[in-house]
């Protein structure tokens, strides 16, 4: 149990959030993010409900760190689902119920998160925020977070070009033999880089699938995508890049065709990507390509846990968002 007298409402936990928690964790989550935007000044904008499936994803992959708390009468108060692929650690979703802030939730929830991740040895530790929200920037500041570069969301629309090479065309044998050069792809950008489990689960739940960039027989990038609605009861609206390894930049020539051919053989309108500002000469080539800017997130590194640049001119971008 937390808190005793530190708090009005004790919440026990971290407990493990199981599939049978995903609608109570929607209602927590809409209702949260829905009250964040009403005191940002957006008090017509209601955030809804994610598809279940990608609640199934991210619980899955991030496995013992998906974490809840409870009121003392069983109900969900908090939330942290923290990820890890290799030595790559980030939170999120998290959130607090309404009726519980201001009592340090909140910190018991970051803090349970990041104890995980550094237990696990991951040697990057973050998070995304909206960077408009001076309270949510100030709150992990006081955790020891520190701003970093803005993640901005572009899109490309769906092309008629040539479908690309992907994980799901291939044979098991040939799968995986992909498998360890994406792997190894990663690790020799960022030593101890791994983003195999979250490529497993996509395919496994049918999400999505991962392009392949070959030249001749080396594997020169990938991207994992996912296709599955977000939002509960919508349509499919647009291919979502959760990961893109690439080994420079000029391999930027033939992924971005690639994933605006794979948006349209999916029935999606667009392709998704959410670029790091690290990677600035990666935002002017999708620009060029006639991408369009869509939104806008701060990345945030706890204090010594600060993501490191990609080797020899690589490319790295890692959503950290479900």
């Amino acid at each position: 149990m937390l808190g005793g007298a530190r708090f009005a409402h004790p919440l026990q936990g971290p407990l493990p959030i199981g599939r049978g928690d995903i609608g109570p964790l929607n209602v927590l989550f809409s209702d949260a993010f829905t009250e964040r935007y009403r005191r940002d000044g957006l008090v017509g904008v209601r955030v809804p409900p994610l598809n279940p499936m990608i609640w199934r994803y991210a619980i899955d992959a991030a496995g013992d760190g998906a974490m809840c708390w409870r009121d003392p009468h069983g109900a969900l108060g908090a939330f942290n689902i923290a990820h890890r692929s290799g030595i790559e650690g980030w939170m999120g979703p998290l959130a607090v119920r309404d009726d519980l802030q201001g009592e340090g939730h909140g910190k018991t929830v970051v803090g349970a998160g990041i104890d995980r991740l550094q237990r696990l040895g991951c040697r990057v530790i973050g998070l995304e925020t909206m960077p408009r929200t001076m309270d949510n920037i100030g709150f992990y500041a006081t955790l020891g977070f520190v701003p970093g570069h803005l993640t901005t969301t572009l899109t490309v629309e769906a092309s008629e070009d040539e479908a690309p090479a992907t994980l799901s065309s291939l044979g098991a044998a040939s799968r995986d033999d992909a498998m360890r050069e994406c792997a190894a792809l990663a690790d020799a950008l960022i030593p101890g880089y791994d983003f195999s489990r979250e490529i497993v689960l996509t395919a496994s739940l049918g999400l999505g699938d991962t392009v392949l960039l070959y030249e001749r027989d080396d594997l020169a990038g990938f991207a994992l995508c996912h296709w599955a609605p977000l939002v509960e009861g919508r349509s499919r609206e647009e291919l979502r890049v959760l990961k893109m390894v690439l080994r420079d930049e000029e391999r930027l020539a033939a992924m971005i065709p690639a994933l605006a051919a794979l948006a349209r053989r999916a029935a999606t309108a667009r392709a998704a990507v959410r670029v790091q500002g690290a990677y600035g000469g990666t935002f002017r080539r999708f620009i060029a390509a006639g991408a369009r800017v869509r939104w806008t997130d701060l990345r945030m590194s706890l204090a010594g846990y600060a993501e490191p640049a990609a080797r020899d001119g690589g490319i790295v971008l890692s959503n950290w968002e479900i």
